[in-house]
């Protein structure tokens, strides 16, 4: 070894070690630490939801016409095989209206969970390479499917316009607390996930299987007053309602649909809402914020390995 490089080396050995990243440091100051390092880095993070929408339609001829296609298509689907040919729009005025309101929201809890959860290992080039906030793959993944949700809002505001059923009624406040439900809790399954399926592979493929599970039991293309009904078909007490209420996404869709969908609040319709859907809300996003900070303590547990694992 020369002069010069002993040199550098020796000045090397003499600088103390620093750590890359915030400290795990306490259960609060640890996330409030992370959450920091991940407010410094939004410029990557806007770079990263951008690098995500083009890639995600590159050399597609249509483009983000796509985010449009596909939930139309999925509309069209459930309008007239559920609708039409299984007859559930005979029980429920602009059916359209209730369905779409209900995939529009599913859509986005649903393309948060799955990217996150691939967040990581997609980006297994990054992560060996230099050192970021882990956090923000996870993020920037929420914000991709915050930009397709969007897209379909203005879609379902068009057809409520188009159907002469613009919502114009003050329950069009539920809207922005269904959206912030989803959105903590997506953020917190995305975190949690996309740790695990780091160390192991199989969480994908139960996301998968799991979101399907849950599209069907969330009152999307069937209402809450058939769920009521048959329960009390079978006989079951009130408490197993309030179990089947106890998923917050289930919650979201009720109150996004009370937003947008007003055929649901006459007389006639005979929608059926659980009590006290505010405050349910408000709940549901306290306790959503409580499992983004459990879930960023797991991530930031698991996180020292991963340029390893992957």
């Amino acid at each position: 070894m020369g002069t010069e490089a002993r040199r550098r080396a020796s000045r090397l050995a003499s600088l103390p070690f620093e750590r890359a990243g915030s400290a795990n440091g306490s259960a609060v100051s640890g996330f409030a630490s992370a959450v920091r390092e991940a407010w410094s880095h939004r410029e990557l993070l806007d770079l990263l939801i951008r690098r995500e929408l083009k890639a995600r339609y590159k050399d597609s001829s249509l483009g983000f016409l796509w985010s449009l296609i596909r939930p139309l298509v999925m509309l069209a689907i459930y309008y007239f095989a559920i609708g039409k040919i299984l007859g559930a729009e005979r029980g429920i005025p602009q059916f359209a209206i209730f369905v779409f309101s209900g995939l529009t929201l599913w859509g986005l809890f649903s393309e948060i969970i799955s990217g996150g959860t691939m967040s990581i290992l997609s980006n297994a080039g990054l992560i060996k390479k230099v050192y970021l906030p882990r956090e923000i793959f996870p993020l920037a993944s929420t914000g991709s499917a915050m930009f397709n949700f969007a897209v379909q809002l203005v879609v379902l505001i068009f057809a409520t316009v188009v159907l002469l059923q613009i919502p114009w009624q003050i329950e069009i406040l539920y809207a922005p607390l269904a959206i912030l439900v989803v959105a903590v809790f997506g953020i917190a399954f995305s975190l949690f996930l996309s740790a695990v399926n780091v160390y192991l592979r199989d969480v994908q493929y139960l996301v998968e299987v799991s979101l399907l599970i849950g599209f069907w039991i969330s009152p999307i293309v069937y209402s809450f007053g058939f769920v009521v009904d048959a329960l009390g078909r079978a006989g079951l007490p009130g408490w197993v309602t309030e179990i089947y209420l106890a998923n917050p996404i289930t919650i979201a869709i009720l109150a996004f649909q009370k937003a947008f969908w007003i055929a649901g609040s006459t007389p006639e319709a005979g929608a059926i809402y659980p009590e006290h859907l505010g405050l349910r809300l408000v709940v549901m996003i306290i306790v959503g914020l409580l499992c983004v900070w459990g879930a960023q303590r797991v991530f930031s547990r698991l996180q020292g390995n991963f340029a390893q694992e992957i």
